[in-house]
């Protein structure tokens, strides 16, 4: 069964950005390519079920199993050797990149304190978005009871837009709550 999100891609998302940037064909107007959820998990240097724990959390708010990050450089201020696990992070495509995505706009992001929007400049200059969350108890997954430290996460959404307007375009769309 196709996601709600992509129904609504392929009925009203397509039509709407041919009409506005004036594509030729439906091949030509941008998607979502993949969603990446990043953690940084510093305490991991002195306590490695701290990561664990991270890792557990982000395999909940997924559904899929992150990888362990490792540092790549070594930097003696933060006592951190090259090698070192510092975080994990998940890369999701097709049906749960979707999922992922009406998740986090129906249930995460209302569930934010104070929300008033996103912001509408985090993009890069190449149609990918980045958003910060400053804590997991957002996801309606991960029960209050059993977080020892709050933790934040980058997700970063990668399109195949080729203009930064192109992408907001396509994000506000899909239902991406911006400021106004």
């Amino acid at each position: 069964m196709a996601s709600r999100l992509k129904e609504k891609y392929k009925s009203e998302v397509i039509p709407a950005l041919m009409e506005k940037f004036g594509y030729d064909s439906p091949m030509q107007v941008p998607k979502i390519e993949k969603i990446v959820l990043n953690m940084g998990v510093g305490e991991a240097k002195d306590n490695i079920k701290t990561l664990e724990k991270a890792v557990e959390e982000m395999t909940i708010i997924a559904g899929q199993k992150p990888v362990i990050t490792k540092a790549k450089k070594s930097v003696s201020n933060f006592k951190i050797r090259e090698g070192m696990p510092v975080g994990c992070k998940v890369v999701l495509r097709n049906e749960k990149m979707y999922d992922f995505m009406d998740k986090f706009i129906s249930l995460a992001l209302p569930r934010v304190r104070d929300f008033r929007g996103i912001s509408k400049t985090a993009f890069d200059g190449r149609g990918n978005y980045a958003a910060g969350i400053k804590e997991q108890l957002i996801f309606p997954e991960i029960k209050y009871d059993d977080v020892e430290t709050i933790r934040g996460m980058n997700v970063v959404f990668t399109t195949t837009a080729e203009t930064d307007e192109e992408a907001r375009e396509l994000l506000s769309l899909m239902g991406m709550p911006f400021k106004k």
